[in-house]
């Protein structure tokens, strides 16, 4: 396998592949599988191949493994994972892949990167559970995601629970946009000083599972960012 980090232009013929006939159109989009892939290079125990590409190909990859088209993207995406994690151990931050949300290309898709980063954070079991007594910890660096793909919104409203004003959460929302960089690199990070015995470095005093939560929600910790539901 080509041992090389992915150009522009393998990342525009990824793009095609993925977009072939021979998916089905049950192939995700790039942006959703660097999320993907984000989160499984980061997190607490690997995630085998043969776990994460069914997931970002579908289920035609089991029928059509043999296809010259499928063997191509396979390879791309084998070397995406690899740039990725060579990136990230690095202290390199990840430019986030990011498509238009609609045809007037003003705003970008950062729900879906978010939506599918927790979705590929899933595939290593339940990061909470792994990250033991550091766990209150890892829910105030996931928060970001949360307030992006919308779950911590709805939650609040669900409880019927104040929220930010519009423009509250649009300069939130475009500080965590500006920001998901440095996001991503610091929960590798995390893990990455959790599967070295070293020590994870806080950066704010730690909330309590009884003090209001940082995110502002103007709930417990334990009810909101420290729920352990989050993330299963």
């Amino acid at each position: 396998m080509n041992p090389n980090p992915l150009t522009d232009s393998d990342l525009d013929r990824l793009e095609v592949l993925l977009e072939g006939d021979v998916f089905g159109g049950d192939a995700m989009r790039l942006d959703e599988i660097q999320a993907i892939l984000c989160a499984i290079v980061s997190g607490p125990v690997p995630v085998a191949p043969t776990i994460w590409l069914p997931e970002v190909l579908g289920e035609a990859l089991a029928a059509n493994e043999s296809d010259p088209w499928v063997g191509e993207t396979i390879e791309l995406l084998m070397r995406l994972n690899n740039s990725i994690a060579a990136a990230l151990m690095a202290d390199e931050t990840i430019a986030p892949v990011l498509y238009p949300v609609d045809e007037t290309g003003e705003a970008y898709d950062y729900a879906a990167w978010a939506d599918s980063y927790i979705f590929g954070a899933g595939m290593a079991g339940d990061w909470y559970e792994l990250a033991g007594k550091h766990a209150e910890d890892l829910s105030e660096l996931l928060e970001p995601m949360f307030m992006l793909n919308g779950m911590l919104k709805e939650d609040v409203e669900k409880s019927g629970e104040r929220w930010f004003s519009p423009a509250e959460e649009a300069r939130l929302v475009a500080d965590i946009e500006e920001n998901l960089p440095v996001i991503v690199q610091t929960l590798y990070n995390f893990w990455r000083n959790k599967r070295s015995g070293g020590t994870v470095v806080r950066e704010e005093p730690k909330s309590g599972r009884n003090d209001p939560c940082p995110c502002g929600s103007g709930r417990k910790y334990k009810q909101c960012c420290g729920h352990p539901d989050k993330l299963n």
